[in-house]
């Protein structure tokens, strides 16, 4: 039986699906313009299960953030800032221990660790970070620098990008995070982050570390300058490399928060597009294991209803984030059942919105209400305000 799409343009699509067939970049800006985005998540998730099934992936982790110091000045961050901002901040490696001690308590599995470009700190300061808590936490993964960090690190090391790859991996580095992609456009880059690796570079990163054995995840920022063609082929350059290597283990489609930015006459994204980035993504990019719905950026109910529409990874139980979590509620901004739906989300983690496979109209009958309903529920509640993202909310 042949599903009735609202946009027949999806009828294609939905054979090379059924077909196992990939999509063409063609495809991608088909689905990324479609008004039929139940379609597309219908799509998506038929993929989504077939790769996962029902299972849903997320991780105890905690973030370390050294420095928010940068030399680079990018339009979109609310983070980096220079040495003389009132809330610049470095952390000496003994307040790094100290943090990560604090937090670890035997329970979280994996250190994230970004932060700004600092003009000072040398390449010791990283490697001694990195074995430092190797020494302390043997069991603990870290997952640290993106590549544009990394690309850092070989410049202050004075070393090849795979000379410097290796010495941080013998000094405990384990994976690399997906952040630093942005968008691969030189035109939409050129804007936005003028200073940083370009695309190329960037996937050049992430080709060294896989040829190294380091697994990598990877981003796209999406909701500011660039367009849909922008999107696509962003998809399809990851998926290009991937083939070579198959060393990326997560996508995460980043939505973009316009507050405290250059760009800040932005508007958020609305949680329709949220949606889609993550069924597209999860279309395209049919050599990727995972695609991550961060639940911190996209709010906790849409993480929820984007494990219907391609994702099958909540991120992390984010150590902070919790603490943040617990101080709002006895403030009285964020209710207790608010509270309970994101323990649910993240720590019941096979719990997903749909338990059976489900066909085209009684998906749109289950999801639809949802939608309708998603942008006026969810723009302005607690989890959209850029006041959380003084940290550099880097998932990847």
């Amino acid at each position: 039986m042949m599903f009735e799409f609202e946009d027949k343009n999806l009828n294609p699509i939905l054979k090379k699906v059924h077909g196992q067939e990939r999509l063409s970049l063609e495809d991608g800006i088909t689905l990324w313009k479609s008004p039929d985005l139940l379609g597309v998540g219908y799509l998506a998730n038929q993929v989504r299960e077939r790769i996962n099934g029902d299972t849903t992936y997320f991780i105890h982790n905690r973030h370390i953030n050294p420095t928010n110091i940068c030399i680079h000045s990018c339009q979109f961050c609310a983070f980096g800032v220079k040495e003389d901002h009132p809330h610049a901040y470095e952390k000496s490696l003994d307040e790094i221990f100290l943090d990560a001690e604090k937090y670890n308590g035997g329970d979280v599995s994996e250190f994230h660790i970004v932060g700004g470009l600092h003009p000072d700190l040398p390449f010791e300061y990283y490697l001694d970070m990195l074995k430092g808590l190797k020494e302390r936490f043997p069991e603990v993964h870290i997952q640290a620098f993106t590549a544009i960090e990394l690309g850092y690190l070989a410049e202050l090391a004075n070393l090849p990008l795979d000379e410097t790859l290796m010495i941080l991996k013998s000094a405990g580095l384990g994976s690399i995070p997906g952040g630093g992609a942005e968008i691969f456009a030189k035109r939409v880059r050129k804007k936005i982050c003028g200073e940083k690796l370009i695309g190329e570079d960037w996937l050049h990163v992430h080709e060294t570390a896989h040829n190294l054995g380091l697994k990598s995840n990877a981003t796209m920022l999406y909701g500011h300058l660039e367009t849909v063609e922008e999107r696509a082929d962003h998809l399809v350059r990851l998926r290009k490399l991937q083939d070579q290597t198959n060393g990326f283990v997560t996508f995460i489609p980043l939505a973009f928060h316009p507050e405290n930015t250059v760009l800040e006459f932005l508007k958020t994204t609305p949680g329709q597009l949220d949606l889609r980035a993550l069924a597209v993504s999860r279309l395209m990019l049919d050599n990727f294991p995972h695609i991550k719905a961060f639940w911190i950026m996209i709010t906790p109910k849409i993480a929820q209803l984007a494990q219907s529409f391609g994702a099958d990874d909540m991120d992390g139980t984010v150590v902070e984030v919790a603490r943040l979590l617990n101080e709002r509620c006895r403030a009285g901004t964020l209710s207790p059942e608010d509270r309970d739906s994101l323990l649910v989300a993240l720590l019941d983690s096979s719990d997903r919105i749909r338990s059976q496979r489900q066909g085209l109209d009684s998906f749109r009958e289950n999801h639809a209400a949802l939608l309708d309903a998603l942008d006026d529920e969810l723009n302005g509640d607690f989890w959209r305000q850029r006041a959380m993202h003084s940290l550099p909310w880097d998932p990847g």
